[in-house]
């Protein structure tokens, strides 16, 4: 996948030049951002391309030093199965969120 990083986001295009693939994370401080919504198109479902997203979104915000919290539904449960990732993730305000974002 040639995955395409912008302000608070990161996706990818088809040859149609159509976003087929695309998570987004804006900040809710200055040191923190929110994975609020993931998206693969129908045609890539079940390839484990979800997955793959949300590690370039891990990988990213680690990288540029961020916290982060998720109120994605796939972002949560992500999280949740992958606790050894789990250390971008601002425990104390991903706490506050409604009961279903526990991670």
């Amino acid at each position: 996948m040639n995955y395409i990083y912008e302000n608070h986001k990161i996706y990818v295009k088809d040859s149609n030049d159509q976003v087929i693939v695309l998570a987004t994370f804006p900040f809710i401080d200055e040191h923190t951002v929110v994975v609020d919504h993931t998206y693969v198109d129908p045609s890539l479902r079940g390839q484990g391309i979800a997955s793959q997203l949300m590690h370039e979104v891990y990988q990213h915000v680690k990288k540029l030093g961020y916290k982060a919290v998720a109120t994605c539904p796939y972002a949560v449960v992500w999280f949740k199965k992958h606790k050894e990732l789990n250390d971008i993730i601002d425990e104390d305000l991903q706490s506050h969120l409604a009961p279903e974002c526990q991670i």
